[in-house]
C-alpha cells in the first residue's frame, strides 16, 4: 500500500509541474493576471494566476487514475468523491472570485459558499465524530472547514507560502494517518504533497512566475480541512483531538494574529492588511525565501509534536499544547509592534 501513496504523490507530481506552464500561458493569453492594484499587494508586475487550476488537475488526476489501477477499500471512494466534488466546487467559486478581482466576491458570499462546500462533506459522511449530539458536530464541522478554508486562503500573501504550508500540513496528515484505515486520508494526502511540491518551483520563479490565486488557496484549505476529518486522534489520549490544530497551527494563528490586530485598530477582520507574521517577518529583514523555509520549518515541528500528540499519555500531551501556547503567545507579543511599510 505504501507503494500506492508513493505512485500517488508521483502522478500528482508530474501532472502539476506539467500543467502549471500550460496554464500559465492560457492566463496571459486570456489575461487572466493579478495586477498590483492595491497597497496590501506585494508583488510589483502583474501575475498570472491560475496556478490553482494545475493543483487541482494534479489531485484529481492522480486520485482519478488511481482509481483505475487499484481497488480502493469500501467506503474509500465515497470520501474521496466528497473530496473531489467540494474542491473542484470551492475552486470554481475561487476562480469567480480571481476573475472578479480587484473587488472580488464579498466576505458575505464566501463564506456561504464556503458553507455549502463543507456542507457536500457532511453529505459524504465527512465530519467530525468526538461531538455530540449529531446536529452539533454538523455545525462545527461546517465552521472548521471554513475556518481552514480562509486560513489558507488568508496566509496566501507570499510567494511559497500557502503551497509549502499545505505540503507539510498534507504530510503531516499523512504520518498519523498511515496506520490507520482511513486509506482516503492517505491517497488524498499523498496527491496534495505531490501537486504542492510542483507546484513551488513555478510559484517563487523570476522569470515565469504564476499564482496559485483564490482557486488554489481556497481548494487547498478545504482539502486540508477533509484530510483533518478522517483520521483518530485520540487511540492513546482525548488530548490527541488538538492534533489537526496543531498540525494546521501557523495558518490558523496568522489568522487569529491579524484578526485580533485588525480589530484593535478598528478594522474589519475580513479586510486585507499587511499585518500577517510573514510579512512583518520580511520587514525586520529576512528574505522571502527565509520567511518561507521559517514557516516550513515551524510547521513541521507543529506536525511532528502533533503526532507526539497522538501517541503520549494525557499529562505529557497536555504539556505539549501548553507549551506551544505559550510560544505562540511570546511571538504575538515580540511582533506586535513591528510595521509593515
Amino acid at each position: 500500500m505504501i507503494l500506492l501513496y508513493v505512485v500517488a504523490c508521483l502522478t500528482s507530481f508530474l501532472m502539476t509541474f506539467l500543467m502549471t506552464p500550460v496554464v500559465r500561458l492560457a492566463a496571459l493569453r486570456w489575461g487572466i493576471l493579478d495586477h498590483p492594484h492595491t497597497e496590501i499587494k506585494t508583488h510589483k508586475e502583474p501575475v498570472p494566476y491560475l496556478g490553482g487550476l494545475a493543483i487541482f488537475m494534479g489531485f484529481a488526476g492522480a486520485l482519478v487514475l488511481l482509481r483505475f489501477a487499484t481497488n480502493f477499500p469500501t467506503g474509500t471512494l465515497r470520501s474521496l468523491w466528497g473530496l473531489l466534488l467540494g474542491g473542484a466546487f470551492l475552486a470554481g467559486v475561487g476562480l469567480v472570485d480571481d476573475l472578479k478581482k480587484p473587488q472580488g466576491l464579498s466576505f458575505q458570499a464566501k463564506f456561504f459558499f464556503q458553507f455549502l462546500a463543507a456542507a457536500i462533506l457532511v453529505y459524504f459522511d465527512m465530519r467530525i465524530r468526538f461531538v455530540q449530539p449529531d446536529w452539533l458536530a454538523i455545525i462545527l464541522t461546517l465552521i472548521w472547514v471554513t475556518g481552514i478554508s480562509n486560513a489558507i486562503n488568508l496566509i496566501d500573501i507570499m510567494d511559497g507560502l500557502a503551497s509549502s504550508q499545505t505540503l507539510v500540513a498534507a504530510l503531516g496528515f499523512l504520518l498519523i494517518s498511515i496506520p490507520t484505515e482511513q486509506i482516503y486520508v492517505n491517497f488524498a494526502a499523498a496527491a496534495i504533497v505531490g501537486a504542492t511540491l510542483a507546484f513551488i518551483p513555478h510559484n517563487m520563479s523570476k522569470k515565469r512566475k504564476i499564482f496559485m490565486g483564490d482557486m488554489g488557496s481556497l481548494m487547498l484549505g478545504f482539502l486540508l480541512a477533509g484530510l483533518s476529518l478522517g483520521t483518530d486522534y485520540t487511540r492513546v489520549s482525548e488530548v490527541g483531538i488538538f492534533a489537526p490544530l496543531l498540525i494546521l497551527g501557523l495558518p490558523v494563528y496568522d489568522t487569529f494574529f491579524v484578526s485580533l490586530l485588525r480589530l484593535k485598530q478598528g478594522k474589519s477582520p475580513f479586510l486585507g492588511s499587511k499585518d500577517h507574521l510573514a510579512l512583518k517577518l520580511r520587514a525586520i529583514g529576512f528574505s522571502t525565501e527565509k520567511v518561507v523555509l521559517i514557516f516550513a520549518a515551524v510547521a513541521a515541528v507543529f506536525s511532528a509534536g502533533a503526532y507526539l500528540l497522538t501517541m503520549t499519555p494525557f499529562y505529557v500531551s497536555l504539556f505539549l499544547v501548553a507549551i506551544v501556547l505559550l510560544c505562540g503567545l511570546y511571538v504575538m507579543v515580540k511582533l506586535h509592534d513591528v510595521v509593515v511599510h
